[in-house]
């Protein structure tokens, strides 16, 4: 699905959602719930027939013998869940007028519940449209089919990415950055190249709706060749009770076996984390001010390296003293949560790269410590709803150069999806991802990836294909030309602790900025930074000239208003 195909679905989502909340009576902060209940059972069907005749087959097959088997317990073994058939979308979408098609609905989630003891108290079942009248169940059946239009065949985290966009535009953020709820699939899926996970236990304590570990499990399948199922649990916690509900459906669907509790991070442990996993993935919310000092300061996962401080003492009468950042609490938790082999990627404020006091004195000990592996600076406008700049940090217990870290700088490296946003292509995301497996030497890993892609130029159908894989192989032979590892000016840095330019001569800074360097050519910038940069500038100038037109629209109505009265 293109990206342009991508926008109609969602913006023909949206309308659908509209004509609901102008014909229910729901309020905005309702009728999300109903819309993404639907979805999953369009999902569901979706990925159930593609699997149902290997389940009947299995049943058929053990059916009458010693190892007879209820289909229930064979289609959630190689499914993740059971779909009976007073529950595909299909036989709602055919029933005939005279049905009460919400209770249907209604019936089609508890089904689904019943036979899938992770699925339990999740699924919407009580909102559905219970208002009078005879317009609900017209809405609810255009509803049904417009969300048939739902492709068969996509492979991205779509359920994830809707739900993102709904919450855009339903008001739900509450005040709080939509990464709380959804990373773009993007940015996961290269903290997942770098990770290269395997298997075993996945921690990520702001799950959101899940989309670190449907990345993480894609990934695994997609390396795995000796056919076998995956050996991956997956362990959220996330404080919305809504967002919760998301996540667990977002695993069933993949299939993805887990635990999503829901709770505080900042003071509460379900999984007694301190050494626990062999990987942390997470996108926390940045720059939180209010967690209560008492509640983290005796906890082994925050205490191990510190805990942020105020720099001034509070006066001894003040009982609510807090955390001035809750930036390294996160940071605090992914490190200490990690076994003797574990590995950790997440989404950090740039902010955090550079913070002093006390922040600086937790960044040195994890430095000196050579438990940071890898900073990665992202582009501008790669989330939808959060416009901070990005970080992301990467953790290795098992670092072989623990006297080193490797500095990427990606603020050029980006493809334009509309006039505020942008993301990592499929092949941006490889050639970054190629960077570390040069680093660690794995050479044949570069190999592979130019084969590959002169292979999609030699069968290039067009001009403008061949012009892009062309691209892609000059991007990375320019910059490698000898195959191996080496530091390219204004890309990527290995830079020592010590020594002259180092990070400790650098007061510790993590921003790869300070190392990485920038090209510098007679009009001050390459072709490529200039291409990026104009890019950048046009999309910034066309959001200001709506917002602009805006409020301008807006002042015009006052105007008009108070002339009327």
């Amino acid at each position: 699905m293109t990206n342009e195909e991508f926008k109609k679905l969602k913006a023909d989502l949206w309308a659908s959602a509209d004509q609901l909340r102008a014909n229910s009576g729901l309020k905005s902060t309702e009728y999300a719930t109903p819309i993404l209940g639907l979805i999953f059972l369009r999902f569901a069907e979706s990925k159930y027939s593609q699997i149902e005749t290997e389940i009947n087959a299995e049943y058929n097959r053990l059916k009458g013998t010693r190892m007879e088997r209820e289909i229930h317990e064979i289609a959630i073994e190689k499914c993740g869940f059971y779909l009976p058939d007073e529950a595909k979308y299909n036989y709602l979408l055919n029933l005939p007028e005279s049905e009460n098609l919400a209770q249907k609905v209604k019936d089609a989630m508890v089904a689904v519940e019943k036979f899938t003891s992770e699925l339990e108290n999740t699924l919407p079942k009580d909102e559905y449209y219970s208002v009078n009248g005879t317009e609900d169940k017209t809405v609810l059946k255009k509803l049904l089919k417009n969300f048939k239009d739902i492709p068969d065949d996509i492979s991205i985290d779509v359920f994830g990415e809707i739900y993102e966009y709904f919450l855009g535009n339903f008001a739900l953020a509450e005040g709080q950055g939509g990464g709380e709820f959804f990373t773009p699939s993007s940015v996961v899926r290269y903290m997942v190249e770098v990770l290269a996970p395997t298997e075993g236990k996945i921690l990520d304590p702001a799950c959101g709706s899940g989309g670190m570990f449907v990345q993480t499990a894609h990934y695994i399948k997609e390396h795995k060749h000796n056919g076998n199922d995956i050996n991956l649990r997956a362990y959220g916690v996330e404080k919305t009770g809504a967002t919760v509900k998301l996540a667990k459906m977002n695993l069933a669907l993949n299939n993805i076996r887990g635990t999503i509790t829901e709770a505080n991070s900042y003071y509460v442990d379900p999984y007694d984390c301190v050494g626990a996993f062999d990987y942390v993935m997470a996108n926390p919310p940045f720059n939180v001010d209010g967690v209560e000092l008492d509640s983290v300061k005796n906890q082994p996962r925050f205490n191990t390296y510190g805990v942020p401080q105020n720099k001034t003492k509070k006066a001894k009468n003040d009982q609510s003293e807090t955390v001035p950042n809750g930036n390294y609490l996160w940071i605090n938790m992914f490190a200490t949560a990690l076994n003797e082999k574990g590995r950790a990627a997440l989404v950090m404020a740039n902010s955090a790269s550079d913070a002093g006091h006390s922040e600086k004195d937790i960044r040195k000990k994890l430095i000196e410590e050579g438990l940071i592996s890898q900073m990665l600076t992202m582009p501008k406008n790669m989330f939808s709803t959060v416009s901070l700049p990005a970080t992301l940090w990467f953790f290795d217990r098992q670092k072989k150069n623990k006297d080193e870290i490797l500095f990427i700088d990606a603020r050029n490296v980006f493809t334009v999806i509309d006039r505020a946003h942008v993301k990592f292509s499929d092949e941006q995301i490889k050639n970054l991802g190629i960077i570390s497996r040069l680093y660690e030497g794995k050479i044949e890993a570069f190999i592979d990836l130019i084969h590959e892609y002169k292979t999609n130029l030699e069968n290039a159908e067009t001009e403008s294909d061949e012009k892009y894989w062309q691209s892609n192989v000059d991007w990375l032979t320019e910059r490698f030309p000898e195959g191996k590892y080496c530091d390219v000016i204004g890309l990527c840095k290995v830079a020592k602790i010590d020594g002259e330019d180092g990070i400790a001569e650098q007061d510790y800074s993590l921003n790869p900025g300070r190392y990485v360097g920038v090209v510098i050519e007679e009009d001050g910038m390459t072709k490529e930074e200039f291409n990026a940069e104009m890019l950048r500038l046009n999309a910034e100038l066309t959001v200001l000239n709506s917002t602009a037109q805006e409020l301008e629209r807006k002042i015009t109505e006052n105007l008009l208003s108070l002339v009327s009265e």
